[in-house]
């Protein structure tokens, strides 16, 4: 990069766009609840459009990384409403399907965005990353300015600031912490956000308008496992990408291009089946689709987990099918059901929950990968000398992750039924 930043700075890039998304998603999307779903949506998209431009005339690292804070506010302000919007405008017999629709543009995103991102890079510089990607944006909000409508009516209680500050300096400390992970300091944030959590809690249960009602964790049961499987699930599955990258390009000697051509066979399958499994989850109990998917994903990380020196490249993209496919039955399904679990009132916490759950999970799922390296290889370069230990590594980390996502099948089953307690679109 042309600032000459060293590594650990150049990490901060990603992460501090993470970790502000992560902290605001839950607050703004109570904010979303009093004062509606476009009084948060719009005018995020608008700092999001303003942060982009800036980090594309950014002048040093430490500059760049503020407008990735800044960038990263916006887009909780977007993702904490999107799929409420969604909740609300579509009926329940509609819903799966719109849910797997959005799901499909996301992960052609996630397709796309690697290979269109590298040429630009390659052809253009960095900057125009970030530069591609406003007249997306300037296009969201001429569509927006036309259409004046609220797209809900706005709840009479007051915002809980005190309890959304001590929210995110919990969620600092957890997040801040697995990002450190394996190092002692690390384990030091983690075990700092325990005490945090535990007054949040108190906190939220003793007020009258709490920014997320713990009664929804203690007695809406659709709702909690339905998150705790979420959070799960990335946990188990994020870090795929990142540890396939490794094994192919050290283990198996392929380019960065064919490299990334390969894991695309996921996100390109995933963006195939959401809509399909969206729609299924309209007629079928969305909690046994996703249950179901989560099912098809541990097969996927387990024959990853069998990963060799010689393994056919047939036998890896048959991995990566079967991981598109479960997150496909997974993703669009499962949130339906958290959404339909809840009152209206509530949506806007519920979609910032889900993707909260997300973002703790993705974070999770790096934070173990990093803990089994440590373990394993050590803090040394990655040289020929220890290919070995990294083929050991990768096996390990997928091994677990295929129990842990084993485990998520539980909570995923045991989540009950969502039929016949839905909420309806807005009058």
């Amino acid at each position: 990069m042309e600032f000459g930043a060293d590594a650990v700075l150049l990490g901060w890039i990603p992460t501090s766009y993470i970790l502000a998304s992560a902290i605001f998603l839950i607050p703004v999307g109570r904010l979303a609840d009093i004062h509606g779903m476009r009084r948060v949506f719009f005018p995020g998209i608008v700092i999001v459009t303003i942060a982009t431009v800036l980090c594309a005339f950014s002048i040093s690292t430490p500059i760049l990384i503020g407008f990735r804070v800044l960038q990263g506010i916006g887009n909780a302000m977007v993702f904490s409403t999107a799929v409420a919007a969604l909740t609300i405008i579509y009926p329940p017999g509609e819903r799966g399907m719109a849910l797997g629709l959005s799901v499909t543009a996301s992960y052609i995103g996630l397709s796309l965005g690697p290979f269109i991102g590298g040429i630009l890079t390659q052809n253009l510089g960095w900057r125009s990353i970030f530069l591609a990607t406003i007249p997306i944006s300037a296009l969201i909000i001429l569509l927006l300015m036309q259409n004046g409508d609220e797209w809900t009516e706005k709840i009479p209680e007051r915002f809980d600031l005190a309890g959304s500050i001590v929210y995110g300096s919990m969620l600092l400390c957890l997040m801040y912490g697995l990002s450190l992970l394996p190092g002692t300091e690390g384990w030091t944030f983690i075990l700092g956000s325990l005490p945090l959590l535990a007054i949040f809690i108190g906190w939220e249960m003793r007020i009258e308008s709490p920014i997320i009602k713990i009664s929804l964790f203690l007695e809406n049961r659709v709702f909690s496992f339905s998150s705790i499987a979420t959070m799960i699930n990335y946990s188990a599955t994020f870090a795929t990408s990142f540890l396939l990258a490794l094994y192919l390009q050290f283990n198996r000697g392929f380019d960065p291009q064919a490299t990334g051509l390969i894991i695309m066979a996921q996100p390109v399958v995933q963006a195939v089946f959401s809509p399909a499994a969206g729609r299924l989850s309209d007629r079928v109990e969305p909690g046994l689709i996703a249950s179901a998917g989560m099912g098809v994903t541990v097969v996927g990380l387990a024959m990853l987990a069998l990963l060799a020196e010689e393994t056919p490249l047939l036998f890896i993209v048959a991995a990566l099918v079967a991981l598109g496919i479960g997150f496909a039955l997974f993703s669009s399904p499962n949130t339906n059901a958290v959404m339909s679990s809840v009152d209206r009132k509530f949506f806007g916490v519920a979609s910032a929950t889900v993707a909260t759950a997300r973002q703790v999970g993705m974070m999770l799922s790096l934070g173990v990968t990093m803990v089994i390296f440590s373990a394993v290889i050590g803090r040394v370069q990655i040289t020929p000398e220890v290919h070995a230990q990294l083929l050991a590594s990768i096996q390990i980390a997928f091994a677990l992750f295929a129990v842990l996502c084993a485990a998520g099948i539980y909570f995923s089953l045991a989540r009950g039924r969502v039929r016949g307690r839905q909420s309806g679109p807005a009058q």
